[in-house]
């Protein structure tokens, strides 16, 4: 799913004013000439930064920049000119420019804590508003992105309070600007396919802000894309975004949904739909995915589906095998199911509506004695087209092909589409007689 980049968490956005909070110790080139007996750039080299700093139309003002590199290329003053063209370019959403500029001026000799906290805030704001940008999808990008992020980590725990911030403010600063650092981290690994990384970058997210759906949404992604994938816990963080109503929840649903189907590959796309709702609904009640919920995968469905001998019995019993094994054969045709018609409806248009029993157990005689007791139906046929079916009577054994339709566990019932009961089973019974029960257990489509 193609991450768009307006989907930013609240505490990101939030971050965007933090970085300037950071240029506290950033002394601007008039307190440094103050601080100094003798200033180490020319009146010139002021003058000129002082016009392309107050500028305010954007292009002139990187005209007077590029100006200014032109004639003083090495000029003290570099810091200061670096910084308006990185700020020029953020705000002009260039944001290829903006990292191009910051990695410029930290490539600077001494710069100081403030102006590079500040820097590696903008680079970082940079990355996760141009993430969409192809000119940052490269793995040179994404690797100089994930040592930037590591870069502002490191030089955050490094920030003290500025004596004029209020202590609760300054901590609020720095889990901003943590959130910021640890989120395009993230970015940046997924993009280096290093999606164990990348979850590890999340979750330092979510440890600092629990209820950020966007982090939930990509540390899901992360999970989903592991080798091999991490599928309960992927489709927990996608439900948790969902249940947070964050950004995009539309689109959040759309690929839930699709990464479920794909995962289990079942017949009755409905169970899924089901199983999402459900997974979201637990999701809103719950931060933490609990560790009896399971997500059977294609590969467990399909041993399901191949375990016969199991099939009525694990609907029957409910719980994790019938729901197991009813996402298994929900939706598949089933050829030749002997069962017993307890009763007959008939419908419109040669349509009928069979009541009939179909025995549970494997053992033939057990089965035989099971179907002759049989007083309640467990199965309903759904038939149409098929007049010679007003031939059956009540207790007659047949066989029918159909589609699992639908199923309810108390009091136990499978309803069965498009049934067509066996032509040979419609002949009239031998004079006196009943036909024949017939107890094969079910078999697998193409069997």
């Amino acid at each position: 799913m193609k991450r768009a980049c307006k989907w930013v968490s609240v505490a990101l956005i939030a971050a965007a004013w933090v970085i300037g909070a950071a240029a506290a110790t950033w002394a601007a080139p008039q307190e440094q000439q103050q601080q100094q007996a003798k200033p180490n750039y020319t009146l010139a080299e002021y003058n000129a930064y002082q016009a392309a700093h107050n500028e305010k139309d954007p292009q002139m003002k990187l005209k007077d920049l590029d100006d200014f590199v032109m004639k003083f290329p090495g000029s003290a003053l570099m810091m200061y000119i670096y910084g308006d063209y990185y700020t020029t370019y953020y705000a002009q959403k260039n944001y290829p420019k903006t990292i191009e500029y910051v990695d410029k001026l930290l490539a600077l000799p001494m710069v100081d804590l403030g102006t590079k906290l500040q820097s590696l805030g903008y680079r970082a704001q940079a990355m996760l508003y141009g993430s969409g940008d192809k000119a940052l999808q490269t793995p040179e990008s994404y690797t100089k992105a994930k040592d930037a992020a590591a870069q502002g980590l490191q030089t955050l725990n490094q920030w003290q309070k500025p004596q004029n911030m209020a202590d609760d403010q300054f901590a609020n600063n720095k889990k901003g600007l943590a959130v910021l650092f640890n989120s395009v981290a993230g970015i940046a690994e997924s993009g280096l396919k290093d999606y164990k990384g990348a979850a590890d970058s999340y979750k330092a997210v979510l440890a600092l802000d629990p209820n950020d759906a966007v982090t939930h949404f990509r540390l899901g992604v992360a999970y989903l894309q592991e080798m091999p994938a991490d599928a309960p816990n992927g489709f927990w963080e996608l439900s948790r975004s969902i249940a947070l109503k964050g950004p995009g929840e539309a689109q959040v649903r759309t690929y839930l949904r699709n990464q479920l189907l794909h995962y289990q590959q079942p017949s009755c796309d409905k169970l899924a739909d089901d199983e999402m709702n459900q997974m979201i609904t637990l999701a809103g009640t719950s931060a933490d995915r609990p560790a009896s919920m399971t997500i059977p995968s294609s590969e467990e469905l399909q041993k399901a589906r191949d375990d016969t001998a199991n099939f009525l019995p694990w609907l029957q019993e409910g719980g994790d095998h019938g729901r197991v094994m009813w996402l298994a054969t929900c939706g598949l045709e089933y050829p030749d199911v002997g069962v017993k018609v307890l009763d007959i409806m008939p419908g419109d248009n040669d349509s009928f509506t069979l009541k009939v029993y179909r025995p549970a157990a494997a053992d033939p005689d057990a089965a035989a004695k099971e179907m002759d007791s049989a007083s309640t139906p467990n199965m309903e046929l759904h038939i149409v087209s098929q007049p010679d079916v007003k031939r059956l009577m009540k207790d007659d054994a047949v066989r029918f092909t159909g589609t699992l339709k639908d199923y309810q566990q108390s009091p136990f019932l499978l309803t069965w589409d498009n049934a067509k009961i066996n032509p040979e089973d419609l002949q009239p019974a031998p004079s006196g007689g009943k036909r024949p029960a017939r107890t094969a257990a079910p078999k697998r489509p193409g069997a």
